[in-house]
């Protein structure tokens, strides 16, 4: 009986100590990257255009809509994101890729810029299934210090399908509500709410939130 014991044990033991190694590296990889930021003292921060995996041409745009006021509620100053754009094209930049690729201390050196902020949309789409509309937007954010080293960086998925859970009572009529609804979801997918939430959720919440900057607090 002992032996067999022992042998239930040890599996759920092995699994206590993957998940304390996998805790362990994750806040040390936390520590890591919050040293670095704290050596880089970032006070201005570079916004540069968004590389889209998605379908939707629009969606790097409504993105880039999205990151200057919680960066600037963090307490940094922002490049406006427009300018940026216009002065990265002047220079032959036309493609976000191709700024992504860029050298990190010639594009800071180009602004002034202290640091500058890489996103990436991997996913920005919506499934009509049947009767519901799910919509998934998918962002990795990565910052860079004007040395060349990465400061900062953190994922986020986020989905959103509409409650469905309070129905009338009459079979015929929820399908019918349900259907609208999926159809006006479909038209009109809530992805710049999800962008904001998402934004909110990876700079100010969480173990990888942005540490604030010089200027929060101020007005």
């Amino acid at each position: 009986m002992r032996g067999r014991n022992s042998f239930v044990r040890l599996p759920r033991f092995l699994i206590a100590i993957l998940l304390l190694s996998l805790l362990v590296s994750v806040f040390v990889r936390a520590a890591y990257a919050e040293s670095a930021f704290d050596e880089a003292a970032p006070s201005s921060i570079l916004v540069v255009p968004v590389v889209n995996h998605s379908l939707d041409v629009d969606a790097p745009n409504y993105m880039l809509s999205t990151l200057t006021i919680p960066l600037a509620a963090r307490g940094y100053y922002v490049f406006p994101v427009n300018t940026t754009k216009i002065v990265l094209e002047q220079e032959g930049f036309y493609e976000p890729a191709m700024v992504h690729a860029e050298d990190p201390t010639a594009l800071a050196g180009l602004f002034g810029a202290d640091a500058i902020l890489y996103v990436t949309i991997n996913r920005w789409d919506a499934q009509y299934i049947v009767f519901s509309t799910q919509v998934t937007v998918d962002f990795s954010y990565r910052m860079v210090s004007s040395a060349g080293q990465e400061i900062w960086m953190a994922n986020k998925i986020m989905q959103y399908s509409p409650n469905r859970s309070n129905g009338s009572g009459n079979p015929l009529a929820d399908l019918l509500a349900s259907a609208i609804i999926a159809a006006i979801d479909n038209a009109a997918p809530k992805y710049m709410s999800l962008t904001e939430k998402a934004n909110d959720a990876v700079f100010r919440r969480g173990y990888q939130k942005l540490p604030t900057g010089p200027y929060y607090g101020k007005k």
